[in-house]
């Protein structure tokens, strides 16, 4: 387990040390810990980057690419994407496959907090799973093309996934996607696991890729933040009590860096301080659950 100190380190060296002009595509990237992390990949950078930020967001990717630092070789663009729906992730994806060379690291944090139950959205998936693993998975797979050029030339191509590694437990291989029995716990450890399963399958079929699922704790995102102002007191001395037990956003993004930069080819769970988390969910037939996944999902995202 790293301090946060050896993890700023450990990041600012490997760039330092790094030849390549990488190419990072941050899906979530406006807000949170997606933003933080792209804004630690421009620093330790120092823009000699091609950073994409992917989100709905364009006034908030505005103001964030204007944060970057300049570089001659500068490359910073938004995206807009609203993922919760998977022909619009496929828009995003065929737009980048039809111009981009290669594509060095994909990290992978939309979310959404709601307490209502499951809803669907216009192509019948829930939307808390579509933005939590659906559309993570279209992004990985849609993509690989551009990781694999990447991998081909010598460079880094990883993919890193922000929800929850190694807490799911067993799924329901009757009821993937949740349709027939829904419920918030439910929904939760059902994309937890599915993430899990879903680096499992992708590493099995791309062995010499890195994909990894962390868990990045509680942090300090707006995603914590209620909008009505009755409630903000509360959420400030909440907040306030908790501090010495959560992290703040910038300092969720060195140990997601650490993560995704230090990891080998292979399929890998880590902790909130990119501790490596050996023993994943028990869950009993996983070859057989990876595989039902895969082929629930193919059909899921097929627009």
């Amino acid at each position: 387990m790293l301090s946060l100190s050896a993890a700023r380190i450990a990041n600012a060296t490997h760039f330092t040390s790094s030849k390549s002009h990488p190419v990072a595509l941050f899906v979530g990237g406006t807000s949170g810990i997606g933003e933080a992390a792209a804004r630690a990949m421009a620093r330790y950078t120092k823009g000699d980057s091609h950073i994409i930020i992917c989100g709905r967001n364009r006034e908030a990717a505005d103001n964030i690419i204007s944060s970057f630092p300049e570089h001659p070789q500068s490359q910073y663009e938004f995206v807009a994407c609203d993922a919760s729906l998977m022909r619009n992730v496929k828009t995003v994806t065929s737009d980048l496959l039809s111009r981009l060379q290669k594509l060095n690291y994909i990290v992978l944090s939309p979310g959404i907090l709601t307490m209502r139950g499951r809803t669907e959205t216009e192509e019948g998936i829930d939307q808390k799973l579509a933005l939590h693993y659906y559309a993570r998975w279209k992004f990985i797979h849609d993509l690989l093309p551009l990781l694999r050029k990447a991998k081909d030339a010598g460079e880094d191509a990883k993919v890193l996934t922000v929800l929850g590694a190694g807490r799911g437990g067993e799924i329901d291989l009757e009821d993937l996607g949740l349709k027939k029995n829904y419920t918030l716990a439910k929904a939760a450890g059902a994309a937890e696991t599915y993430n899990d399963l879903m680096i499992e399958e992708f590493s099995s079929r791309e062995p010499d890729l890195t994909f990894t699922h962390i868990t990045p704790g509680v942090v300090l995102t707006p995603l914590l933040t209620p909008k009505q102002w009755y409630l903000k007191p509360f959420s400030f001395m909440l907040s306030t009590a908790l501090r010495p037990f959560v992290f703040s956003a910038d300092e969720c993004a060195e140990y997601l860096l650490q993560s995704l930069l230090y990891d080998k080819s292979g399929a890998f769970m880590r902790g909130t301080k990119a501790q490596l988390l050996y023993a994943p969910a028990s869950i009993s037939g996983r070859d057989e659950a990876r595989q039902k996944l895969w082929d629930h999902t193919l059909r899921s995202v097929d627009v």
